[in-house]
């Protein structure tokens, strides 16, 4: 299982930041290998990813989520893919971003691009994505989602 932390640090307040994560449907707009995401509700989304030639759907359910602190997820099928998201007030205009993930590559292709370091550069490309999409809108996300979901007992 391939695993990867990546942090940012972005010029928006700890809320903004957190409000634009909680955008799932717009991650196409800074995640290169997200071709969509479907909302379901509150805690199920449908991802569809490509990398390289093979593309891959799969649900994925929110396992936690405290607004400004976490979003936590889990893959339900399809490719093992599971990880954290944490943000850090380091002032009043600045956050610290950072993904956790663990991705099981499933195929030869992905079992390849994870050893070549692949899924590291893609986090790491993605995160300066997030950076530059977040900082580009003055200071405004696209939208919140506010709510609280506690890890399962």
């Amino acid at each position: 299982m391939g695993s990867v932390t990546e942090s940012v640090d972005v010029n928006v307040d700890v809320s903004t930041a957190y409000n634009q994560w909680t955008q799932f449907e717009d991650f196409p707009r800074f995640m290169s290998n997200v071709e969509r995401i479907v909302q379901k509700d509150d805690t199920h989304l449908h991802w569809i990813v490509k990398v390289g030639p093979v593309t891959r759907e799969f649900d994925a359910t929110i396992t936690e989520q405290h607004p400004d602190e976490r979003i936590a997820w889990a893959s339900d099928d399809g490719p093992k893919h599971a990880g954290v998201v944490t943000f850090h007030r380091l002032d009043e205009g600045r956050a610290r971003v950072t993904a956790q993930m663990d991705i099981d590559p499933e195929g030869f292709v992905e079992q390849v691009g994870d050893k070549l370091g692949v899924l590291s550069n893609r986090v790491q490309s993605d995160m300066q994505q997030f950076k530059s999409f977040i900082e580009s809108r003055g200071g405004t996300e696209t939208g919140a989602y506010r709510g609280d979901v506690d890890r399962p007992s």
